[in-house]
């Protein structure tokens, strides 16, 4: 991954990335810190984010559970963010439906639906600044479906309803805000999460992951994640609508 600075667009702008130490919401820090912005990364563990930080001098770190009542409350009197960005998540318990456990099948909703709520609540009512874009990461298992992933498919689906919901109330309240969801198209393998599911569905499938891998074709990167996120953060409102897919072919708007 390039993590040198190419430009300064986002110059004098506050980003958190709720989730920042690995995968999508680690290449979301770099590219936001590469376009000159103060980046504050929050997560769970400390470990990675130490490494996160010695990465990107510079980016501030913040560990807590993003689930817990008072975390959008802690981030923003850190920083306070012009840009918010939500992908943090669990990883869902892997096993067919007739396996799994209700506290098993509920497990994304207790951590991804929960947090995009948490933040998106504490946005309108802090409120942030004028002009913030909050942006959600979903999943194209809310489009598609992944039946070895319990709940996770709705759960990533009621994250885009909560972005239309939040938009619908920025604009009652006449708040200038923009919520978006954006919802990876495909697998990513270099994530931890994206491993997990690789794993499951290869051996579900009597595949090696090699084969599973080749048989799906090409996905996304986070990095090709991190920079639609950067084009959103950039211009708000360069595009039209509340949910967008982002694939190997760009951003596509969802209705």
């Amino acid at each position: 991954m390039d993590e040198t600075v190419n430009t300064q667009s986002l110059y004098g702008k506050n980003v958190v990335v709720v989730g920042g130490s690995k995968g999508v919401g680690r290449a979301i820090v770099a590219a936001t810190h590469a376009q000159g912005a103060q980046v504050l990364a929050v997560a769970r563990q400390e470990e990675p984010l130490k490494k996160l930080a010695d990465a990107f001098p510079g980016v501030r770190v913040l560990a807590l559970d993003a689930s817990s009542e008072h975390a959008p409350a802690t981030a923003f009197a850190t920083l306070l963010p012009d840009i918010l960005i939500v992908c943090a998540g669990a990883i869902p318990h892997a096993a067919p439906l007739v396996e799994q456990s209700f506290e098993q099948f509920s497990r994304n909703w207790n951590s991804d639906v929960k947090m995009s709520l948490l933040f998106s609540q504490a946005a309108l009512t802090a409120p942030l600044p004028t002009g913030a874009t909050i942006i959600l990461i979903s999943s194209g298992a809310a489009i598609g479906g992944s039946p070895l992933s319990s709940g996770y498919s709705g759960s990533k689906r009621t994250q885009m309803f909560i972005a239309r919901y939040a938009q619908q109330e920025a604009e009652r309240l006449d708040l200038d805000m923009r919520f978006l969801a954006l919802a990876p198209g495909g697998l990513m393998p270099e994530t931890d999460l994206g491993k997990a599911a690789v794993e499951a569905y290869a051996s579900s499938a009597g595949l090696s992951v090699t084969d599973f891998i080749k048989m799906r074709g090409s996905s996304q990167t986070p990095e090709e994640v991190a920079n639609a996120v950067v084009e959103f953060a950039r211009q708000p409102d360069s595009r039209e609508g509340t949910v967008f897919l982002v694939s190997v072919k760009g951003i596509e708007a969802l209705p």
